[in-house]
């Protein structure tokens, strides 16, 4: 007994007619009698009663329906996990500093493997097929990927809740005047490092000095905490309960951070990765009062 027989068992039985069955199956007629033909030798049973106005079950083929009904969808399941089970991970870079909410939406909408990987790297690695897509903030070096945002919220000033600046309701840029800047290495985003920096010089304000900010976020705390004057341009979200620090927004014409899912558009799953990004961009992008992300870019 094959499950194609069984398939086309059901098929007739169903529209108790070989010709409607046969068109539904896409086979002719002949061919679709000769095989129920067969499994009836097979069984040693007539599965149905011929008529002139079609084929209807007999007791046996009533019987069979339901099992065979049961083995066709066990099958059907049976190739769907073993192809699941063959098919890897997506592999996607994240930096630190990402969404709070693009993990859990992408572990619940794909299979991934999240590897902290800087932007600059994760462009290399990209047109190179050492991922398969990432999470990378915008502006970046996108040419030849697909980029879809998934995030755009406003930067505002962290500051050490002790700071002069951490009780304001808002601050311009004249208020940041002789404070220095907490930022971080140009190598690991250079476009975004270039962006905001220009924004700045725009608006009006050059920091009186550019500190490079330390990699471990207990240290980056610090350095805001104990360091003098000096703020940070951060997402609401990096400001978290008990880390005594404060976070205020820019009263307008404030820099925003973007972060966008990258992928080669010639890549073999690049539908599925398309579908991935227009889920992000439908359910992760953060409110300003997020809940803060495992830790920095």
């Amino acid at each position: 007994m094959e499950l194609r027989q069984l398939r086309y068992f059901c098929a007739v039985a169903e529209q108790e007619h070989l010709t409607r069955a046969a068109d539904l199956l896409g086979i002719r007629p002949t061919s679709l009698s000769q095989q129920i033909i067969a499994l009836e030798r097979t069984l040693g049973t007539a599965l149905f009663r011929r008529t002139p106005a079609g084929m209807i079950p007999t007791a046996a083929g009533r019987a069979l329906l339901p099992q065979a009904r049961h083995v066709l969808d066990a099958a059907e399941e049976a190739m769907r996990v073993a192809r699941a089970a063959g098919r890897t991970p997506l592999r996607i870079g994240v930096t630190p500093g990402a969404p709070p909410a693009a993990g859990p939406a992408l572990r619940a909408h794909a299979d991934v493997d999240l590897l902290d990987v800087p932007v600059a790297r994760q462009l290399e690695l990209l047109h190179a097929g050492g991922l398969d897509a990432g999470l990378v903030v915008l502006p970046a070096d996108t040419a030849g990927l697909c980029a879809v945002t998934v995030s755009d919220v406003p930067l505002g000033v962290l500051v050490a809740d002790t700071h002069a600046l951490a009780g304001a309701a808002a601050l311009t840029w004249a208020d940041l005047d002789d404070q220095d800047l907490l930022w971080f290495d140009r190598a690991l985003a250079p476009g975004y490092h270039d962006a905001i920096l220009a924004s700045c010089r725009a608006a009006g304000w050059r920091p009186g000095t550019l500190r490079a900010g330390p990699p471990r976020r207990g240290l980056f705390v610090a350095e805001l905490r104990h360091g003098g004057a000096v703020v940070a341009l951060r997402p609401r979200w990096d400001r978290r309960d008990g880390d005594g620090l404060a976070w205020v927004p820019l009263a307008a014409d404030g820099p925003r951070l973007r972060h966008a899912l990258v992928w080669d558009p010639s890549h073999d799953r690049a539908g599925p990765l398309a579908a991935l990004a227009a889920d992000l961009a439908a359910e992760a992008v953060p409110h300003d009062d997020a809940e803060p992300p495992r830790g920095r870019r």
